[in-house]
């Protein structure tokens, strides 16, 4: 038996969805997209979603929507995937960034406060600043808000793993702290639509925005064309965009997904709490969320002590040799070759290279059965015990 860190829950409803779109007229910009969107948007308590093909599309159109180009800067997360920082390298931006709170993992706010501080003297000041809501814990998005406004920033939440989330009052995506916020549909994440991410935003001048870069910069809306009197096929690009459009099949799949979302989120939350049961006492960090948040639990990760036997190595390699999937997220970015060829180097962000050397992502998904967490918790306390 194999049992994955991650994996999507497909059932009959969702595959009939698909099935009712693949038998109808519409294929692709049909009525299905605006629909997934408004649901979405009113499940997180946004005005406006664009959906396109990935979240990696979604934070490249809300940085280009927020002007981010050649000469710019842009901050985000080192515990992260590649695309939090790749997104602002697509539109010829630098990119920089926040090292962690070495409890929630997410970006430092202390960190920020003295690194936008570091930065107004030197009049390097960053345009963007993108935190990740890493395992689906929202980061402290009024701190984070206050500071970046403080000096004139724009705020994108990388909320890729919190789709479900809630931070204070309001759930995440719902843009009361940030200008946009993405998140992903990838299987492996809370809702899947096999591929496929939105930007939510409540500024409808950036919902328009984002909208026209998805589909090659072309509108045909009558009040913002040049020449509208030529007749119903006209359209025109009006700047230059992307086909990043998401399908009607995906948006079917999404749309029956959703409607599952908080008892996937209930799901997660009690596989949460039943491992911080099964595994105190090991020596195992386990993790932790912040007052005032409800996590998504997109990933649950332990860290084994510092300097602890059996290494990380040796625990991971056992675990899969028992046919239990761990992961491992993530290695920092400024790690990868591609960006120490920017200049970056190891030691730059220890506290997530720290993080990084003794993480291990354990298994939670909504499918995973009592019995399977039973020979995940088991394994690992005999391993440990």
């Amino acid at each position: 038996m194999h049992i994955p860190y991650g994996r999507q829950s497909i059932d009959e409803a969702d595959i009939a969805a698909v099935v009712r779109v693949l038998k109808s007229d519409f294929l692709t910009q049909g009525a299905v997209v605006p629909a997934f969107e408004r649901a979405l948007a009113e499940a997180v308590g946004a005005r406006h979603g664009v959906a396109v093909q990935n979240a990696t599309c979604a934070l490249h159109i809300a940085c280009l929507a927020l002007g981010v180009g050649p000469g710019d800067l842009v901050w985000t997360s080192p515990n992260s995937f590649v695309a939090s920082a790749n997104c602002a390298r697509y539109c010829g931006a630098e990119v920089d960034f926040v090292d962690i709170d070495p409890v929630s993992f997410n970006m430092s706010v202390t960190l920020l406060a003295e690194k936008f501080a570091a930065a107004k003297k030197t009049g390097r000041l960053p345009k963007v600043v993108i935190p990740v809501h890493f395992a689906g814990q929202s980061c402290d998005m009024a701190e984070i808000r206050a500071i970046a406004h403080e000096y004139g920033a724009k705020v994108i939440e990388d909320a890729s793993h919190a789709v479900g989330g809630s931070y204070r009052n309001g759930r995440v995506g719902g843009c009361e702290y940030a200008d946009i916020a993405v998140f992903s549909f990838h299987p492996v994440k809370i809702i899947t639509t096999g591929e496929g991410g939105m930007a939510m935003t409540n500024d409808g001048a950036l919902a328009e925005r984002m909208a026209d870069l998805r589909s090659h910069g072309i509108t045909r809306d009558p009040a913002r064309l040049a020449d509208a009197g030529e007749g119903a096929w006209y359209y025109e690009q009006q700047g230059l965009g992307f086909n990043y459009r998401m399908t009607e099949m995906q948006a079917a799949l999404g749309l029956s997904q959703l409607s599952h979302l908080g008892e996937w989120i209930a799901r997660r939350n009690a596989i949460a709490r039943a491992y911080d049961g099964a595994l105190a006492g090991l020596p195992l960090i386990l993790p932790r969320v912040a007052p005032a948040r409800m996590s998504a639990w997109h990933l649950y990760v332990v860290q084994l002590a510092a300097g602890a036997k059996p290494t990380r190595r040796e625990f991971f390699d056992a675990m899969r040799a028992k046919g239990i999937g761990v992961n491992v997220h993530y290695i920092p970015i400024p790690w990868q070759p591609d960006f120490q060829r920017l200049g970056f180097a190891r030691g730059q962000f220890p506290a997530a290279e720290r993080y990084y050397e003794r993480a291990v992502s354990l298994p939670i998904h909504a499918g995973l059965t009592e019995a399977q967490f039973d020979i995940v918790a088991g394994t690992i306390r005999d391993f440990l015990g």
